[in-house]
């Protein structure tokens, strides 16, 4: 899966923090990440001309391109609709800010946090 973006190194700063992998592959304006246990990966691409998505969509504005979510457990495995899990979720919101994200100020769910990552995708951090 390949994201445009208007900086690919810092999407992949971003996403490094955020899900724990490294770079395996770049170039000047690409860059290629994979889930070091396997599955998908994820690439970044910059493009001159990338207009950042608005969310939620709006008719007269860029549409979202790509919407990922990522899941988020207790670490110490308790119940992710009690506190543990709203502790847990905060962590990985203060961790996606910290790396570049922004939180975006409508939250449509108590069991989940949209942040925009770098680029202005939207990504979603639930519980499960």
């Amino acid at each position: 899966m390949c994201l445009d973006c208007d900086d690919a190194h810092a999407m992949a700063r971003f996403y490094g923090v955020l899900l724990g992998w490294e770079a395996t592959a770049t170039e000047p304006d690409w860059v290629l990440m994979r889930d070091p246990a396997g599955g998908v990966g994820l690439s970044f691409q910059a493009e001159p001309a990338y207009v950042p998505p608005v969310w939620p969509e709006t008719a007269a504005e860029q549409q979202k391109m790509i919407h990922l979510d990522v899941r988020v457990t207790p670490a110490d495995g308790g119940d992710p609709s009690g506190p543990a899990g709203q502790e847990a979720l905060a962590a990985a919101v203060a961790r996606a800010v910290a790396a570049g994200g922004r939180l975006h100020p409508h939250q449509p769910r108590e069991d989940l946090r949209v942040v925009l990552d770098p680029a202005g995708h939207p990504l979603c951090l639930f519980l499960h």
